[in-house]
């Protein structure tokens, strides 16, 4: 079943380099987790693979050794760099053994192949020297230039000299170009290299043109998919689209792992392509992949490189947990607070409630006294009789004053007892927060204190701030759809969630967790709305985007 699945896997992923662009950057990353996973699978059917290949190299006759040897030297020389130097020197034994020229000048370029792979740089020049490129066939002459191509590319990079960089750069060039004009021009090597000559040149679209025309065939191995779906994602970082350079990166270390290449740069550029985003823990975790394969293969330069980034990876790492620590010790020390400010205001709506209490006792007192005067009064004679009237009309009052002081004094009970029962429920549920050590769930508890209409508030107060900075923002923002497509409010609506979404991305709050955050939606769903607003425009994507950064304030 894990045979078929990766099967399937393969043949999707070969079918064109639409299904990279349509992938979102969390769901390929969780894909690669997967892959790693299995990762030891890979590895074993390569063993099972170089077990058979070396049963039958032993059970044949020294004429066909060659041929056995080759075969793995070729299973080796991206996967462990030691065993492929050795079949590269038997290779070399035999060749000489025979005085077979053309095995010679072959076994010579695998030789020198592997030293390149494992940053031998001296050693390869050494061997690509020695041969005589007068006499190379056609099919090794492709195969000397390319690599000669590489070595000056490499070393170029490698020695990152203002002096040296230029020159060994020209002479890459140079070899590049003559592996061209021997290669087919529908061959993988060619277009593969043509892109990359266009790409160290700086013509990018047309690099870019022939790595996705590449990633469009069903020919290709996963070791050819990796190196130019590695390339792409180097284009598209190069042009600022980090997510679609993550993208590739992603696809062609998964590759490296289907085909056990351990000579790969891919899982140290997406490790370090996470790490400029703020992902530490996961840029940490790819390092770490690339370090055991670097240590697998035997590859020093890429040893000396790794051991250089991971301190930093990690340092940023720890500097990152310790950040979110203190941030998390800053809301409690807030929800605190918060708890003192209730009780605060417990004590004093208590206190007040006391007094409405004994103002109501004072004036049914009151009440009760001029009742009692009133019935005297009744007996007097009728001089008094307009003082008596006067008195009914302030006992009127009084009882009217009096339902009054009663509803009053109900409503606050009833005020307080709800208050009081829900500031003991926060009280409660913040204390086992606390001390189960739930800090990351102290927000929710936070939001359960029943702000919904002071948040409505906020969103309107923020609507009117904003349309103040940016009166012709909606008409600005309509322009740029169609006129079944504009956004229209119902009456008394200042702003909807489309337009608070681009409100903030124009305030320079770009980021979909915190727009999330802010308007209290879920990262999916403000993703949702920004693709479905962005598919009615009338301009592309980035477009759509500049378009809006442009509308003007004040």
């Amino acid at each position: 079943m894990k045979r078929k699945c990766t099967f399937l896997y393969i043949i999707l992923s070969f079918s064109s380099s639409l299904l990279f662009a349509q992938a979102q950057p969390e769901k390929i990353l969780q894909e690669l987790n997967r892959t790693i996973d299995s990762a030891g699978w890979y590895d074993h059917q390569k063993a099972m693979r170089i077990s058979r290949i070396a049963s039958e190299a032993q059970r044949s006759n020294p004429a066909e050794q060659y041929q056995h040897y080759l075969a793995l030297y070729e299973e080796y020389k991206v996967f462990r760099f030691d065993t492929a130097f050795l079949y590269a020197k038997k290779l070399e034994e035999i060749a000489a053994a025979q005085n077979d020229p053309h095995r010679k000048m072959q076994s010579a370029l695998k030789l020198a192949f592997v030293l390149l792979s494992a940053g031998m740089y001296g050693e390869a020049n050494n061997v690509l020297q020695q041969i005589d490129t007068r006499s190379l066939p056609d099919d090794l002459k492709q195969e000397y230039y390319l690599q000669r191509g590489r070595y000056y590319y490499d070393l170029a990079d490698y020695d990152d000299d203002a002096f040296f960089y230029p020159i060994y750069f020209k002479k890459a060039g140079e070899y590049l170009d003559t592996a061209l004009s021997l290669l087919p021009p529908s061959s993988f090597e060619h277009i593969y290299y043509a892109g990359l000559r266009q790409m160290k040149t700086g013509d990018m679209d047309n690099a870019r043109k022939n790595f996705r025309t590449l990633l469009q065939r069903n020919d290709l191995t996963d070791h050819q998919l990796a190196v130019a779906a590695s390339t792409l994602s180097f284009i598209y970082a190069s042009a600022g689209h980090t997510d679609t350079a993550i993208i590739y990166q992603a696809s062609a270390v998964m590759a490296d792992i289907r085909s056990s290449t351990k000579e790969t740069f891919a899982v140290l550029n997406l490790a370090q392509m996470l790490f400029g985003q703020g992902d530490f823990k996961r840029a940490s975790f790819y390092i770490r992949k690339a370090i055991d394969d670097a240590t697998s293969y035997g590859a020093r330069q890429r040893k000396v490189q790794l051991s250089t980034i991971m301190p930093i990876i990690q340092s940023s790492e720890v500097n990152y947990i310790d950040r979110q620590r203190k941030l998390w010790a800053i809301y409690a020390a807030a929800a605190s607070a918060l708890i003192l400010l209730f009780a605060l205001l417990l004590i004093i709506i208590f206190r007040q409630n006391r007094r409405l209490k004994k103002a109501k006792e004072e004036i049914s007192d009151a009440h009760a006294r001029l009742h009692d005067a009133n019935n005297r009064l009744e007996a007097l004679n009728a001089e008094l009789k307009n003082a008596n009237s006067s008195l009914l009309d302030l006992n009127v009052k009084l009882e009217e004053a009096n339902k009054i002081k009663d509803e009053y004094v109900g409503y606050f009970f009833t005020a307080n007892a709800a208050l009081f029962q829900k500031i003991e429920k926060f009280r409660k549920d913040v204390e086992e927060k606390i001390h189960y050590g739930k800090f990351n769930e102290l927000k929710y508890v936070l939001g359960k204190l029943g702000i919904e209409n002071g948040k409505e508030e906020l969103l309107k107060s923020f609507d009117k701030a904003f349309l103040k900075l940016f009166p012709h923002f909606i008409d600005d923002f309509n322009a740029l759809f169609e006129e079944e497509n504009r956004i229209n409010l119902a009456d008394g609506e200042l702003m909807n969630t489309d337009l608070r979404i681009y409100a903030l991305i124009r305030l320079g709050i770009k980021d979909n967790e915190k727009i999330a955050e802010i308007l209290e939606y879920s990262v999916k769903s403000i993703y949702a709305y920004k693709t479905r607003i962005r598919n009615r425009a009338i301009v592309s994507r980035d477009e759509f985007d500049k378009k809006v950064m442009e509308i003007k304030s004040i």
